[in-house]
């Protein structure tokens, strides 16, 4: 699978030393690593299709202090999609509002139809930008005859109602970001989500990334966060994901031969 990190704060500090330890989980996700910086609405991504540790560019781009409010990053180990650009997370996409939308995700969807009608339409191969894509499309239904964009209340609503139905038989950790609010969500647990809050920060990772201060993120539920502080919480849907190797071994023949 893959791994993902995130922070939000009310102020900017330096997450450099959180990069590090975390693009050094690359041994284990070789598949590609991504970064996104937040800048109010605007996300500054980077990202290539090769091992981290490998990367010439990440290796100089994190002597230099990234000092933020809003960040995710990513490694990435293929379940679904090929080794290329088009498939490294984040994911960016705009709806019809102009609300800019990035996605991390860790996790595979084995059945979801709603999915389907994005293979020919998605820039890449994998499900987790199509997931992205099923969000911008709720959204643009949703806010389709209206004067005024969606509030944030519609938007979180949208979104729980998403992640209850998507969850079921699915892994389905992720980290969303709309320009406003950090979105986080795992069904695992194991392999889930970790975090650490610190004054005016939310700190989230796959793995914990320090021996201490780091607890496990509950699963089965929608989290808001804006200025390091959670805004909201959502259902718990009880989707729990199980793994299933032979699920897991399905999959991987179906997308090998396509």
């Amino acid at each position: 699978m893959c791994e993902l990190f995130g922070v939000c704060a009310r102020k900017p500090f330096v997450i450099n030393d959180y990069l590090k330890e975390f693009y050094s989980h690359c041994d284990m996700h070789p598949d590609g690593w991504g970064l996104a910086v937040m800048h109010e609405d605007v996300a500054l991504i980077e990202k290539e299709p090769i091992r981290a540790d490998r990367s010439h560019y990440l290796r100089e781009r994190l002597t230099v202090p990234i000092d933020v409010r809003v960040a995710f990053a990513h490694i990435r180990y293929a379940t679904i999609g090929n080794l290329e650009y088009a498939n490294c997370h984040p994911h960016f996409r705009v709806d019809n509002s102009g609300r800019k939308w990035t996605l991390i995700h860790n996790g595979t969807i084995f059945e979801y139809p709603a999915l389907n009608r994005y293979f020919k339409l998605q820039r890449g191969t994998s499900d987790s930008e199509r997931i992205l894509m099923h969000i911008i499309s709720l959204m643009d239904e949703a806010g389709e005859g209206r004067e005024k964009p969606l509030t944030f209340e519609e938007r979180f609503a949208i979104l729980d109602e998403m992640v209850g139905t998507m969850s079921r038989g699915n892994k389905l950790n992720l980290m969303l970001y709309d320009g406003e609010y950090v979105y986080v969500h795992t069904n695992c647990e194991e392999g889930g989500l970790h975090y650490r809050k610190n004054s005016g920060q939310i700190i989230i990772s796959t793995q914990a990334l320090e021996k201490e201060g780091w607890n496990v993120m509950p699963a089965n539920i929608l989290y808001a966060y804006k200025d390091g502080t959670r805004q909201k919480v959502g259902t718990d849907h009880g989707n729990t994901y199980v793994y299933d190797p032979e699920a897991m071994k399905v999959i991987f023949q179906t997308f090998s031969n396509l």
